[in-house]
């Protein structure tokens, strides 16, 4: 057996003693670490098949609020995408709506109405030295009554919104009578310049504003229109009136004019059969009816409208 001193062997067994408790410490310490790896591993694998199945079960439902399914959200995502559009047009249709309902237009009693729209007729015309032509009395009354009439094709003179032209209708008798006959003459053209006021009033009439007129004002015409008697619309009566214009032609053979008592007449039997309404048109002149189409074509499409 080796020697050994005494010290040495004091030392030794100091170092079993003390490497004793170290190497508990760090077997410890691995065992710990194993442990944890596993349970680490372990959480992670149950969150990966928690995930992986969570689309496969139904949705929990929390005391405070419902949880969706991940279909479920992006349903609800492309529902408000495709509802943003419409939304930017129902919003301002009904905001529209609100407003014309806060300004809709108030409306004099139809007895008193004379002044509410003669104080409003310079807003239609740019013309407003022609509105002299207006009769300014029964505004609404007359313009209903003098229409109903010229649908039918009648002339209702005493009702007329405007005033009779200063210069008569007549004939310069002195000139030779047509191919001999006698009381027989040419029509003279130059008579249908006295209607050019009232075909240039229409013209400078704003269609667009005439027709916002007529809507507003439906409430006192349809009530003028009830007191003839009548119970449907009165804007089918008005369109009739309109396309009775608009369907007027003009002859293509000569308007002779013949004279056999106070009142000159045409001496085509053809034409002076014609309604009174259709023959006013013939006075006003070729020029002058062809502008009246015009403008009455534009008011009776925007009325459709």
């Amino acid at each position: 057996m080796e020697n050994v001193e005494p010290t040495q062997l004091k030392e030794q067994g100091e170092s079993k003693k003390n490497s004793g408790p170290l190497i508990i410490f760090i077997v410890t310490l691995v065992l710990v670490a194993v442990a944890l790896w596993q349970f680490s591993a372990g959480e992670i694998e149950k969150r990966a098949m928690d995930s992986s199945e969570l689309l496969k079960q139904e949705p929990v439902a929390e005391a405070s609020q419902p949880m969706q399914s991940v279909e479920e959200i992006k349903h609800a995502i492309e529902l408000s995408e495709a509802l943003a559009p419409i939304s930017d047009v129902v919003e301002p249709i009904a905001e529209k709506i609100v407003i014309e309902q806060v300004i809709a237009v108030s409306l004099p009693p139809l007895d008193e109405s004379d002044a509410w729209v003669q104080g409003k007729l310079p807003e239609l015309t740019w013309r407003n030295e022609l509105l002299s032509l207006l009769i300014t009395e029964d505004i609404i009354r007359r313009f209903v009554v003098f229409t109903d009439n010229f649908a039918q094709g009648l002339l209702a003179y005493d009702h007329s919104p405007f005033i009779q032209p200063k210069v008569k209708f007549s004939i310069d008798e002195q000139l030779p009578n047509v191919d001999g006959q006698q009381n027989v003459w040419q029509w003279d053209s130059e008579t249908s310049k006295r209607f050019d006021l009232y075909v240039d009033l229409l013209r400078s009439v704003d269609s667009t504003m005439l027709v916002k007129w007529y809507v507003d004002l439906k409430p006192l015409i349809d009530e003028a229109y009830s007191e003839l008697g009548y119970e449907d619309d009165f804007t089918y009566t008005l369109q009739d009136a309109i396309t009775r214009v608009l369907d007027m032609e003009l002859p293509k053979s000569a308007m002779n004019v013949t004279r056999t008592s106070v009142m000159y007449k045409y001496d085509d039997p053809q034409l002076e059969a014609l309604d009174d309404s259709d023959k006013l048109l013939l006075r006003i002149g070729k020029e002058n009816l062809l502008i009246i189409k015009s403008v009455l074509l534009d008011i009776n499409e925007k009325l459709v409208k």
